[in-house]
């Protein structure tokens, strides 16, 4: 089978098309490598997956023209849409890089499927859609009309896009809200590899809330097994369904929206100690007041996903550290 996967030189999107050539698909990764964060990780990414199987196009996803000649030429059997422009506190100060990738590259990729008979398009959305949400955990019916920063927005929007895209052209769609990703070749920009440096680097790390914050930590391994099966899982129309009575998370389109979590969030304090205990060194500690745009909690309801594919997280908090400490000290020779 033939795979577009956007995002390819991410930390999900690498994962994921590593996963995908090791069981024998035929993988088109395109990425813009951009320099939101060190490019070098990037490559070094890409040179780990290189495989006869796989091909990188160096390709902007806000580029409508580049995107239906893409699509045109390649004819993908399916697509796993994982490019975007990440980082909550990124989109306070730069809205513009979002409305340019989440939502004009997104577009763009939704009229790639439309205009070639995509037969699955499997994307990312993102826990951060919960926003304002207080109700725990986190379930695909809850409400999400309330976001508390852009990125979450564009996330959402994303949702609403592609069930259109699913009701008026009968492309399967399906969402995957992500809950904090982490694990080796993961982001700079995220709190995992934040702390590890600075710790190493006999830095202050700046604890969010005083550190009463919970966060559904999901090592990247239970993230691609997830991805993979549910592309296996294509939504179909449902004609019984209905607003008033269906669940806000599939559709009478062929649609569907998952969590896709660890479904066991830990307090903040408790992942710090977890890096500690596995560098064998104490944190300088700077506790300081919420963020704009951070959440109190996430915590994934994974019940649906499980039941449509089998599969739950099977990393411990304290394995997954223990892996990502051991990437880290090896990558950074620290």
């Amino acid at each position: 089978m033939k795979y577009l996967v956007t995002g390819a030189a991410g930390f999900i999107g690498s994962a994921v098309v590593e996963k995908l050539t090791s069981v024998g698909h035929v993988v088109v990764g395109v990425d813009n490598l951009n320099d939101y964060y060190d490019v070098n990780l990037k490559h070094a990414r890409l040179k780990r997956i290189e495989h006869e199987k796989f091909q990188l196009l160096v390709i902007d996803i806000s580029d409508r023209d580049a995107v239906r000649s893409l699509f045109e030429t390649e004819k993908f059997d399916r697509v796993i849409h994982l490019a975007a422009q990440a980082g909550v506190r990124y989109s306070i100060e730069n809205p513009h890089a979002y409305a340019d990738s989440n939502l004009v590259g997104h577009l763009n990729i939704l009229e790639g499927c439309r205009s070639t008979t995509v037969k699955h398009l499997v994307y990312a959305s993102s826990s951060s859609v919960y926003g304002l949400n207080a109700k725990t955990p986190f379930a695909t019916s809850d409400s999400v009309d309330h976001p508390v920063s852009l990125y979450a927005a564009t996330k959402k929007a994303n949702e609403l896009m592609a069930h259109s895209y699913s009701h008026l052209y009968d492309i399967p769609t399906t969402g995957l809200r992500f809950f904090t990703v982490y694990g080796s070749w993961g982001r700079p920009d995220m709190a995992p590899f934040i702390f590890t440096k600075k710790i190493l680097d006999g830095e202050t790390i700046d604890i969010n809330n005083n550190g009463d914050m919970w966060r559904d930590f999901t090592h990247v391994d239970d993230i691609v097994e997830g991805v993979v099966r549910i592309a296996d899982v294509i939504p179909s129309r449902n004609k019984s369904w209905t607003v008033e009575n269906g669940s806000a998370a599939s559709s009478s389109a062929p649609y569907a929206i998952y969590n896709i979590g660890h479904g066991s969030p830990i307090n903040l304090m408790g992942f710090v100690k977890a890096i500690e205990d596995e560098l064998g060194i104490e944190a300088k500690k700077n506790f300081r007041d919420m963020q704009p745009g951070d959440v109190y909690q996430t915590y994934a309801e994974v019940n649906d996903l499980f039941e449509a594919t089998g599969y739950k997280a099977k990393v411990s908090v304290k394995d997954g550290v223990t892996e990502f400490v051991k990437w880290y000290r090896e990558f950074y020779n620290k």
